[in-house]
């Protein structure tokens, strides 16, 4: 049981580290592709979607985690971190705002921070020691 309260907090940083790993080798995959080839140079259809899908995971991991976090200033770390990352990319998507495509790397950082410190930090000893659980 203890093991899969923190599932969560490992999900969340993987699926936020895989993100920033996602955001970083973005432009240098375009880049070696410029070079390589003249031809398509439009971004495939797959490799945009996959900003949603590291939503859509990082959603589900940060409400589980802040299901079971006991430390009060995490849930509200954790959701504004996620509310961040969500604006960049939509806005990246939309361009309603003019932001530098490296401010996705502030929310992305501090995700992975935060679902780390929240899995070190969380260290149950009974099965009962976190918040929702009686």
């Amino acid at each position: 049981m203890i093991i899969s309260k923190q599932k969560s907090d490992s999900i969340g940083a993987i699926a936020s580290s895989l993100c920033l790993i996602h955001c970083a080798a973005t432009p240098l995959l375009f880049i070696v592709h410029a070079g390589a080839s003249a031809c398509c140079s439009t971004t495939p259809v797959w490799w945009k979607f996959i900003d949603y899908f590291f939503l859509v995971i990082s959603f589900f991991a940060i409400y589980r985690s802040t299901e079971t976090t006991t430390n009060t200033w995490m849930k509200p770390a954790l959701w504004f971190s996620w509310l961040l990352l969500f604006v960049v990319i939509i806005n990246e998507k939309i361009a309603l705002l003019s932001i530098p495509e490296s401010a996705i790397y502030i929310p992305a950082i501090a995700l992975i921070i935060l679902h780390t410190y929240n899995r070190k930090y969380c260290q149950c000893k009974t099965d009962k020691c976190c918040t929702n659980e009686k």
